[in-house]
């Protein structure tokens, strides 16, 4: 057990990624929980794990860092106006275009859908 005052850092690399040939739902769950601790570190909610970096081809990395990016911006939007309101729907098409690029340049499942 990691002690509470230390961190676990966490490397996310994209091309290692790719190279899995068992690309499950167990995969698809530690993804998604690395995407967790990266947007609670974003809102800057307390996490005992910090984001050691991202890896991988620069095409790639840029397509994470928008989709991220616009799950922050939806995850605000709804926070802030509701999910029903036209500018969060607004901001969830951008992020639905955001992670749909993420997919196809990256060959890598998103593991949130909205």
């Amino acid at each position: 057990m990691q002690p509470v005052d230390e961190l676990i850092t966490i490397e996310l690399d994209l091309e290692e990624m790719k190279k899995n040939d068992r690309l499950n739902e167990s995969w698809l769950r530690m993804f998604g929980t690395t995407i967790e601790i990266m947007l609670s570190q974003m809102f800057g909610w307390q996490t005992i794990a910090s984001l050691g970096g991202i890896r991988g081809k620069p095409d790639d990395v840029k397509a994470f860092a928008k989709a991220i990016g616009s799950e922050k911006k939806y995850i605000e939007a709804a926070k802030k106006h509701g999910l029903t309101d036209p500018k969060t729907y607004k901001v969830k098409s951008s992020l639905e275009r955001a992670v749909g690029s993420f997919e196809k340049v990256t060959g890598l499942k998103w593991p949130f859908k909205g």
